[in-house]
């Protein structure tokens, strides 16, 4: 006798999961940022500003390479993750793609979400016919480091800097992970 399995997969998002992606999003920062910005800034986020602005994104994406895709266990949204192409000014943007942000509900985490979504992620990079990818994670985040490296990326020796309320008060300074696309 076999043991059940979940109903796991990842998918494009449609416009009407911008309320889901929200809800994982703020979450996630809530966790993610606990050790950087003021609980009462954590618990101020808004999933209504967020859905707002996750609805527009998924309706009219910048570029035609933009996606946002979702880890789903049966219909419930458990993750996402972004993908386009970089916009860091070091990198020739027609060769390489971001995964500009990936993020798992806190609850849901160790389900094997964030594993799918950054293989999903790769995978939907190199068929828009990036040649690399890359990834800024939190420079304190060993946790999310341990498991990007472990899938094969590594640190390209770039770091930056987010001065995340503009006035120097608070700053997450993030190191860049790549992996190559090109088939072997």
């Amino acid at each position: 006798m076999s043991t059940p399995t979940a109903d796991v997969s990842v998918r494009v998002a449609w416009s009407a999961d911008a309320e889901g992606i929200a809800s994982v999003q703020v979450r996630a920062w809530q966790v993610a940022y606990a050790d950087v910005l003021p609980a009462e800034v954590l618990e101020s986020l808004d999933t209504g500003d967020f859905a707002a602005a996750w609805a527009l994104a998924l309706a009219t994406p910048k570029d035609a390479r933009n996606r946002v895709l979702v880890a789903l266990e049966r219909v419930s949204i458990r993750g996402f993750a972004v993908t386009g192409p970089s916009s860091d000014p070091d990198v020739d943007p027609l060769a390489a793609g971001e995964i500009a942000e990936l993020a798992v509900d806190p609850a849901a985490t160790r389900r094997g979400h964030g594993s799918r979504l950054l293989q999903a992620g790769a995978d939907t990079l190199r068929s828009d016919r990036f040649q690399q990818a890359t990834m800024w994670v939190n420079s304190t985040d060993d946790r999310c480091r341990s498991f990007v490296t472990a899938a094969g990326w590594a640190p390209d020796g770039a770091a930056r800097e987010l001065d995340l309320h503009g006035d120097g008060s608070v700053r997450v300074k993030q190191v860049r992970l790549h992996t190559d696309l090109r088939d072997d």
